[in-house]
């Protein structure tokens, strides 16, 4: 696992949280009641294969507790894509990885280190990390949420993750009903298409003929620019009917909310805040929005609660 001598019993337990991202990867060393006490973020290798991916997060991972002295518990991951948990497999990848899919992650992660390993969605391990650590810490039901390259969603029910029998439990991001515009899953007409980052600059650019980032449509939007603010209101009030049709199914009301585009928080949640108050969930209970808190190490943080949760860790002063 590392150089140098075995740590001894008495050495400090932590559980490692891997998130291995398209552009880069996310490794934390967390304690039983998920306080981060390392942590590192390096490039990720996805041009060179699962093989490669996984051997950067795990030479970071071993750096780390070279550094620190811990003793490894365990060590939980959360990828992009469809991943099968309990195989602990990636099942489907976007073209930005290479030889990810089927790629055999906590087999591999386990025979490097010698733990127990788990794999998450990266999704379902953002809302892990935001339920058990985040901005929803204690709070039994919530849809979380994130607004990045795409959408992405996770259920958390009766305090537990919610993954349902295909593993799909919570996607919000791909249900039609929001138009008819092309989405990149090769479906029409869903969520994603409206409001992930990469859409928000499509639709600018439709309108304008302008190609920008959904930073600068942002930006745009706060400088009155019409066209900015159509498309952000086009995706604050998608983003609205997504909450209400999970609170109505569901009877959940609290929605976590992370991603690139939650960084124009200000100017996105006012949007959606007028939107679900135009029509309330048939609950009569209003629906709480609520911005992730954990930011780039939410998923991470996630990843090592799946570890902890896995293996039965006493949390201090938790009976």
């Amino acid at each position: 696992m590392s150089g140098g001598p075995p740590p001894c019993p008495s050495t400090p337990e932590v559980f490692a949280g891997i998130d291995i991202g398209g552009t880069t990867t996310q490794v934390v060393l967390c304690t039983a009641d998920l306080t981060v006490v390392g942590g590192s973020e390096v490039p990720t290798p996805a041009a060179r294969g699962g093989g490669a991916m996984v051997g950067t997060a795990l030479d970071v991972l071993r750096r780390l507790l070279d550094e620190a002295g811990f003793r490894l518990a365990g060590v939980g991951v959360g990828a992009a894509g469809v991943v099968d948990a309990r195989a602990g497999r990636v099942l489907v990848a976007s073209d930005s990885f290479h030889d990810w899919a089927g790629f055999p992650v906590t087999a591999t992660v386990e025979g490097a280190l010698g733990v127990p390993a788990f794999l998450d969605n990266d999704v379902n391990a953002f809302l892990r990390g935001e339920a058990t650590k985040g901005a929803v810490a204690g709070v039994s039901h919530v849809l979380g949420m994130t607004l990045g390259t795409g959408v992405g969603g996770a259920l958390w029910v009766d305090g537990t993750l919610l993954e349902g029998p295909h593993g799909a439990a919570g996607e919000i991001g791909h249900i039609p009903g929001f138009g008819d515009l092309p989405c990149t899953c090769g479906g029409r007409g869903h969520l994603e298409t409206l409001a992930s980052g990469r859409s928000i600059g499509a639709r600018y650019a439709e309108r304008t003929g302008r190609h920008r980032t959904a930073r600068e449509v942002a930006e745009a939007a706060v400088r009155d620019d019409a066209d900015a603010v159509a498309v952000f209101e086009a995706a604050g009030t998608a983003v609205a009917r997504a909450l209400l049709v999970t609170a109505g199914l569901m009877d959940v009301t609290t929605a976590v909310i992370g991603g690139g585009v939650s960084r124009a928080w200000p100017l996105l949640a006012p949007l959606i805040r007028a939107a679900l108050a135009a029509e309330p969930p048939v609950s009569g209970h209003p629906i709480r929005l609520v911005r992730a808190r954990l930011g780039s190490r939410a998923v991470a943080v996630g990843a090592a609660s799946r570890a902890r949760g896995e293996l039965g860790a006493a949390v201090p002063g938790r009976a």
